[in-house]
């Protein structure tokens, strides 16, 4: 740590940073199972390929947190996160409410991804202008990558989406 992070130690920020990374890492203890979830539930093999390239990240991203609790001197410790906890449950809801093997669970799917990812990379992109501000270049080094993996990962799903999910399931019928 350098000079201008002398007076954060015992900061409100900083106690309210380390609650961040906590939920952050609850978060990626639990998505790791969700997207096994949903490459299992998904139809197209470019879907259930992101899902598991996205889980093998997701455990890395794991281990990052796990260096930046070791790094601040703490046990990695995991708080559940509200926020996130409920864009699972999405997940687990657009699986049960969409007919399996069809375009709709697979757009649903990516809808309900994205909206963790973009969770994710908000949480993620603060946390490092937060360490940036506390002097905690070296934390913010380690968060750098996963943001950026979170980005790609979003970028990816949209990708897919336009590659034809999103039409073929605007031509799928209601079954009544």
């Amino acid at each position: 740590m350098d000079s201008n992070s002398r007076g954060t130690k015992n900061s409100m920020l900083q106690d309210f940073f380390v609650t961040c990374l906590q939920e952050l890492y609850w978060s990626e203890t639990h998505l790791v199972e969700m997207l096994n979830t949903m490459s299992i539930a998904a139809t197209t093999p470019q879907l259930k390929e992101a899902f598991i390239v996205h889980k093998e990240e997701t455990e890395k991203q794991k281990k990052r947190l796990e260096e930046v609790f070791t790094l601040m001197g703490l046990p990695p410790q995991a708080e559940r996160c509200a926020g996130l906890q409920g864009l699972f449950d999405e997940g687990w809801q657009v699986i049960d409410e969409t007919e399996a093997g069809s375009a709709q669970r697979d757009v649903a799917l990516i809808i309900a991804a994205q909206k963790v990812e973009h969770y994710e990379i908000a949480s993620y992109g603060s946390l490092i202008t937060l360490a940036k501000t506390m002097g905690q270049k070296e934390v913010a080094n380690i968060l750098t990558p996963t943001l950026k993996e979170e980005k790609n990962a979003d970028n990816a799903l949209t990708e897919i989406a336009e590659a034809g999910i999103n039409i073929d399931a605007s031509r799928e019928r209601l079954n009544v």
